[in-house]
């Protein structure tokens, strides 16, 4: 069995005040949950304190929320994959559509990226989703596979053996509109099916969170579909009770 998976995506925001407060919430009230793993992923300049308090805890992950698609060098501005291994992430975000959109990353950089993050020792979760348009004219699962595929042609065959891999159709991120969970369960079972096709162990074993207004009240009835193995969790991450809601929504057990 897939031991569900929920990751907080802080995003761009938080002060240090706010960063103590919330991991001292979570740290309190996730501490009698079984059968779920747990991580955040706070914005860079903070992933030494988040890392240090979280190591005294020992039961919440933390993560990058990006990963440059170069190793150490002469890149003003960019942090490595190395660097985030370094000072205590597990896992990197890769992908995110607000990387994809705002900031014009394409399949192969993203590709890249998560070949950084594998290399580093750390687990890539790696973000896929269609845009309302795509939605509307019925692309979403050439959308998905093709970013996909950009990751299988720069890692190979094995490329999810050790990854993480969210579902966040774009439409519904911040929006308030979540998938149905019929919705959201039909195109986890695509992903997991073309990972299939390149290595069934590992499509067997993959996790897909599903991503885009993830709230405490519809989580259970996501999480309870067969292919959601847990969430990527944006906005709802920033209040204490709300995540741990949603964590709760994941236990198994």
């Amino acid at each position: 069995m897939r031991q569900p998976l929920v990751m907080g995506n802080w995003k761009m925001n938080g002060r240090r005040s706010m960063v103590e407060n919330l991991l001292k919430a979570v740290m309190i009230d996730v501490g009698d949950l079984a059968g779920v793993d747990i991580a955040v992923c706070p914005p860079y300049p903070y992933l030494g304190l988040v890392t240090d308090r979280l190591a005294v805890n020992g039961i919440v992950a933390c993560g990058a929320q990006d990963v440059s698609a170069y190793t150490d060098g002469a890149y003003t501005g960019e942090v490595s994959a190395e660097m985030a291994r370094d000072v205590g992430c597990r896992f990197a975000i890769i992908g995110h559509s607000e990387r994809r959109t705002l900031f014009g990353e394409t399949d192969e950089v993203v590709a890249q990226k998560f070949a950084r993050a594998v290399a580093a020792d750390l687990t890539p979760v790696l973000c896929v989703g269609e845009t309302a348009a795509d939605r509307d004219a019925g692309r979403t699962q050439e959308v998905v596979l093709r970013q996909l595929s950009a990751v299988f042609k720069e890692c190979g065959s094995g490329a999810f053996t050790r990854a993480v891999v969210a579902y966040e159709p774009v439409w519904a991120i911040g929006s308030g509109r979540a998938a149905s969970p019929e919705e959201a369960q039909k195109v986890h079972r695509f992903i997991r099916d073309v990972v299939a096709q390149k290595s069934a162990q590992a499509a067997a074993h993959l996790r897909i969170l599903y991503g885009g207004s993830v709230k405490a009240q519809n989580a259970r009835e996501l999480f309870g579909q067969d292919d959601i193995d847990g969430g990527l969790i944006g906005g709802a991450s920033l209040a204490g009770a709300d995540f741990v809601g949603i964590c709760r929504a994941a236990c198994i057990g």
